[in-house]
């Protein structure tokens, strides 16, 4: 699978610029977040399989994405996927890594290839398409979302990544029920990384995002993918948290709850052109105890 000029691991394209690069800076700024989080998470009844997370530079969307991660702080999946959109153009579909794993400045990631080969022929099977390998991707939205993976779980994890250009509901029902079929019975932990409205007024921006995360929290994937051709909402991920929302409730989630909505403007004091940021707990009754 690897060819003698791809380098196992994945270098971070964006380490000293979307984040710290040094080690100790980024940890405390990753472990800040999650702290002030925890202190403010509302209720979770039930067991955390899916979060929605936003991935813009993380002094901007940082203290959003703290509520996501707060919200699984401590567990210990084996595997995680993280969903997020390709803001590049290329030309496949649905992206994958060609890496054997994902460097970050906390340490390496390794990816799990033998259950992306599955989740591939599942998709496939249902009409989904194939995933094309990248190597030296410069994707930031799928990498943004991993040193908060680092610092909250509670142990070392494998990576499933997956990056995506088609928003069909079609393809992003056959990736998030493939997924869900792929992982069933693992200890196994979802993520779609996305922004919400990019670019309005304080004053738009707010009911464009609260309009998509009550879509999200309703476990409504399809109305999620309408609400942008509809002029309701916006998210740069919208896909991405189809196909997570899919594989949730394939895992018998029955509720999402929104944790945190803020927006650029919150950090530059600036709100005549934010980017909203939002995060989600889709969660699942927890197993009974006989």
């Amino acid at each position: 699978m690897f060819g003698k000029t791809i380098a196992p691991v994945r270098p971070s394209p964006i380490a000293g610029q979307w984040y710290p690069a040094r080690p100790q800076a980024l940890a405390a700024l990753v472990d800040g977040y999650l702290a002030a989080a925890a202190d403010d998470l509302p209720p979770l009844e039930g067991e955390v399989v899916g979060l929605v997370a936003p991935h813009a530079g993380i002094q901007y969307s940082g203290p959003v994405a703290g509520y996501a991660f707060a919200a699984v702080r401590g567990r210990a999946p084996e595997v995680v996927a993280v969903l997020s959109p390709m803001h590049y153009p290329y030309e496949a579909p649905l992206l994958t890594t060609a890496h054997e794993a994902y460097a970050t400045p906390l340490g390496e990631v390794p990816v799990a290839h033998d259950l992306l080969e599955t989740w591939e022929a599942g998709v496939r099977r249902r009409g989904g398409g194939a995933f094309r390998r990248v190597a030296n991707d410069p994707e930031h939205a799928l990498e943004m979302e991993l040193p908060f993976l680092q610092r909250a779980l509670a142990a070392p994890f494998e990576l499933l990544p997956l990056m995506m250009r088609d928003y069909r509901p079609e393809t992003c029902r056959a990736v998030g029920e493939a997924l869900a079929e792929t992982l069933a019975g693992r200890p196994a932990l979802l993520v779609a990384s996305s922004d919400l409205s990019h670019y309005y007024p304080e004053t738009v921006a707010r009911p464009l995002d609260e309009e998509m995360l009550r879509r999200v929290a309703s476990l409504a994937p399809v109305a999620v993918l309408q609400a942008e051709a509809e002029g309701v909402g916006f998210a740069c991920g919208a896909g991405p948290i189809a196909a997570v929302l899919w594989a949730a409730r394939a895992w018998g989630a029955r509720q999402a709850v929104v944790l945190k909505r803020a927006s650029s403007g919150d950090v530059t004091g600036d709100y005549s052109a934010v980017v909203g940021y939002g995060a989600v707990a889709v969660l699942r009754p927890a197993p009974s105890r006989v």
